[in-house]
């Protein structure tokens, strides 16, 4: 007797067990094969911690100099563009000079002046002490020519009005000689008083001169030109930040950890610095010093936590590493690029 149709195709259609059995084995390939990756991925990460420390927070540091006008005055001329490389020494601006050539001539002259008054006043004591000089030899020989005719009255020798004609010689040129002493003394007391002067002068002279050389503004470091807030005819004043120079031979890594990775990291330790910039570039380096203080304490409004809103968050100390190889000059670092640190504590 013959089955109904429909019963031998039941028969002919596989169980719902059999229909969720997967049907292309390459998918248990493709999930093993992402199965393994992520093993060995984890365990390579896993590997990775026990020997680095890594954070991401960081960035590469370095001297920016501030290139600043120490005398008001109009620009002349800039001889720096934006990102130039410059030495040490090189000059970058100069200030119209004019009005202080002027002031140092002055200063000049009267530095000539002074130096000339000092050597008028040392003519003049020469010539009060030659008369000095010669006023005393005059007493002398009058007090000499008394002496004399003193006896001479005594034997009544010579009239009385002719001794005292003689006497009154003697007495005028006493206080000749006296008065021309003063003089010379008067005299010497006035060279270290011209000679203070021209110290004075030559002070002034020496300031004009700086005034002078301020008016040529030059590299105070060998860098790069990375902000320049000037152009010629503009008026600057002392103090005035002119240009930004970043210098190019100390560059550092800051790199922030948290401070519960702090226990692991010591001085000397060597560093992996990978920069965001060059990817799969590595440069070498080791930590150089431990900051005292955590950002958030230098900031410009610190957490105070005994204000009652006391909230625990994990701070971060800033770490100082220095490239411990020269970085190749095909890969130029940049202040502010973004890094990333492993120091190797193990």
């Amino acid at each position: 007797m013959e089955q109904p149709e429909s019963n031998k195709m039941a028969e002919n259609t596989p169980s719902g067990k059999e229909a969720e059995k997967p049907s292309n084995p390459l998918r248990l390939v493709i999930i093993g094969v992402l199965l393994t990756i992520a093993l060995i991925w984890g365990g390579s990460r896993l590997y990775h911690s026990f020997l680095y420390v890594e954070t991401d927070n960081a960035q590469i540091d370095g001297d920016i100099y501030p290139v600043i006008s120490r005398v008001p005055g109009s620009i002349a001329e800039v001889l720096v563009k934006t990102n130039q490389v410059v030495n040490k020494g090189d000059t970058l601006i100069r200030l119209d000079a004019a009005d202080y050539e002027v002031r140092r001539d002055i200063a000049a002259a009267a530095l000539l002046s002074a130096q000339a008054s000092v050597e008028s006043a040392s003519n003049q004591a020469n010539a009060a002490r030659e008369g000095a000089s010669a006023a005393e030899a005059t007493s002398r020989k009058l007090q000499a020519d008394l002496r004399r005719n003193e006896n001479l009255r005594k034997q009544d020798v010579i009239s009385q009005a002719e001794f005292d004609g003689i006497k009154a010689g003697a007495q005028a040129s006493s206080a000749q000689y006296a008065a021309t002493t003063n003089q010379y003394q008067a005299a010497l007391a006035q060279i270290p008083l011209k000679k203070a002067e021209v110290k004075k002068r030559e002070a002034e002279l020496h300031e004009a001169e700086l005034q002078l050389s301020y008016t040529t503004i030059t590299a105070p470091a060998s860098g790069q030109i990375s902000k320049k807030n000037v152009q010629p005819g503009q008026y600057v004043a002392p103090g005035q930040q002119l240009i930004a120079l970043v210098g190019n031979q100390e560059l550092t890594v800051v790199a922030n950890f948290k401070e519960t990775q702090l226990d692991k990291i010591a001085t000397g330790l060597p560093v992996i610095i990978k920069v965001d910039a060059y990817p799969g570039k590595e440069f070498k380096g080791k930590v150089e010093s431990l900051s005292s203080g955590t950002g958030a304490k230098f900031a410009l409004l610190p957490p105070d936590n005994a204000s009652g809103n006391f909230v625990k968050v994990t701070q971060r100390v800033p770490v100082k590493i220095i490239f411990t190889e020269k970085p190749d000059k095909h890969y130029p670092l940049a202040a502010g690029m973004n890094v990333v640190v492993d120091v190797k504590v193990k």
